[in-house]
């Protein structure tokens, strides 16, 4: 396939630019797939929209084509692949990693250290755009009872949430609270409910993602930030407080709720990235004999788990989106997206 397409890429200034770009041409182990859906990421706000701020591994490389959560099919094969085909639908893992390094080895293209790795809408281009090129290894297959917006959000919103979650252990013995209900903390409510959890808590101080999590059925409670959420959170948990607990808020307040409304012996694993976390250690930890993990996104393997699950719980990812937009529109899609009165933001593409 030849021809040129656009793409939108992100110069750091709060703006969206539209560039034209040729169709890539897959070279051997490469597929080119046909974006049918890409959603906007938190990061993609915290470390490229809004500025340059991304080093290492969030280093964004100015003119890159921005989006690292699509999900499309493949249009076109090259040389070599060994699973997917041309009409497969696909999910991307956004990472691309070196392959062969001991992360790689185990799935975690996330932590890989290779001065190959490369992120999709970061270092090489990605979903926001009709076209992508894409390296076989870093695709999972999407079933045909998902959407490609279930699709898009797999790789790094809910695959982020289910890494933690299943870091943590959740089940119907739990109590689970979550503080931050962006589009990461509302994935955390919705994968909690199909595995279990007999009690879901949110904390959040936007009210229309409150409201977006209420009309949801996501929580059984949400309360706002304050000196007295602690309490709050007790007062519905027998005032023991929860057994799991998940920060998806990356502020320091958010983490010092989620560690101190949990209960003895309970588990806390923080995803939200960014800032930093006050704690006394005696009193909030060791003596109530309390876990915490850090988790950062996930896995290929788990990835593929992830998706049976969604199909056998029978739950769909995209309805967390609130608003859609053309690529053409894309300014305006992360403007939503940066302004926060929003669920999930796509772009979406034509058939």
């Amino acid at each position: 396939m030849t021809g040129k397409m656009m793409g939108a890429v992100l110069p750091g200034n709060s703006t969206v630019e539209l560039k034209e770009f040729d169709i890539p041409t897959p070279g051997y182990g490469q597929v080119l797939v046909q974006t049918k859906a890409t959603t906007i990421c938190g990061s993609d706000i915290r470390a490229i929209y809004r500025e340059h701020v991304g080093k290492g591994p969030e280093g964004y490389i100015p003119g890159t084509i921005a989006g690292h959560e699509p999900c499309g099919v493949i249009v076109e094969e090259g040389p070599g692949l060994r699973r997917f085909k041309k009409g497969d639908r696909v999910i991307v893992y956004h990472i691309s990693g070196c392959g062969v390094c001991h992360d790689c080895r185990m799935g975690y293209y996330i932590s890989c250290k290779s001065p190959l790795r490369r992120a999709y809408g970061w270092q090489r281009d990605g979903g926001m755009a009709p076209y992508m090129l894409c390296d076989e290894k870093d695709l999972i297959a999407l079933p045909d009872e998902l959407t490609y917006k279930d699709g898009a959000q797999v790789a790094c919103g809910f695959g982020t949430v289910y890494e933690a979650l299943e870091k943590i252990g959740v089940s119907g013995n739990d109590a689970v609270l979550v503080t931050g209900l962006g589009p990461v903390g509302l994935a955390a409510l919705m994968l909690s409910k199909a595995m279990g959890a007999n009690r879901l808590i949110g904390v959040e101080m936007n009210d229309y993602r409150i409201e977006l999590a209420q009309k949801l059925g996501l929580a059984d409670y949400v309360f706002k930030p304050g000196p007295e959420v602690v309490e709050q959170i007790k007062a519905v948990t027998g005032g023991q407080g929860v057994e799991r607990a998940v920060d998806a808020s990356a502020s320091d307040g958010g983490r010092q709720t989620a560690v101190r409304a949990t209960r003895e012996w309970g588990k806390i694993a923080l995803v939200g990235e960014g800032n930093s976390m006050t704690l006394n250690p005696s009193p909030d930890m060791l003596h109530g004999q309390k876990t915490i993990y850090g988790s950062w996104v996930t896995s290929l393997w788990r990835m593929e788990d992830l998706v049976e699950h969604l199909v056998r719980w029978q739950i769909h990812p995209e309805e967390l989106i609130t608003d859609e937009f053309p690529l053409e529109q894309a300014d305006q899609a992360y403007a939503l997206m940066a302004g926060g009165h929003c669920g999930k933001v796509a772009v979406v593409f034509p058939d």
